[in-house]
């Protein structure tokens, strides 16, 4: 099984596909600032949970607490976004049940890590 494979991945990248064709939408003045925040906050979670794949147990939990506290700046800018009119509220609310989701797995993931630590 490659870091391709597992759910977690699989959702957040989904979630980037999606919001790719959303950010497509982004009015200009936001899309620079706050749309490439969102871009580039995807892009690290998928970059901590590659690593965090391929890492031995023991190397595994501060690569899956950074990815947690991105998924927390990330919801935070989605919601400015949604709030702020970038984002439409239907997207926005799809948008927070996946981070919900990618949230519950993250923690699984991050408390059989500490166990097993």
């Amino acid at each position: 099984m490659n870091e391709f494979d597992i759910p977690i991945f699989k959702k957040i990248y989904e979630l980037y596909k999606d919001f790719y064709l959303c950010l497509q939408n982004f009015p200009r003045q936001h899309r620079y600032s706050l749309g490439s925040k969102c871009d580039e906050l995807i892009t690290e979670i998928l970059a901590s949970i590659v690593a965090a794949s391929q890492l031995p147990k023991f190397g595994k939990l501060p690569h899956l607490e950074a990815a947690s506290v991105k998924v927390n700046l990330l919801r935070i800018n989605f919601r400015l976004a949604q709030e702020i009119k970038a984002m439409d509220t239907k997207r926005y609310l799809a948008f927070q049940a996946t981070l919900d989701e990618v949230g519950k797995m993250l923690g699984g993931w991050i408390k059989m890590a500490k166990t097993n630590n």
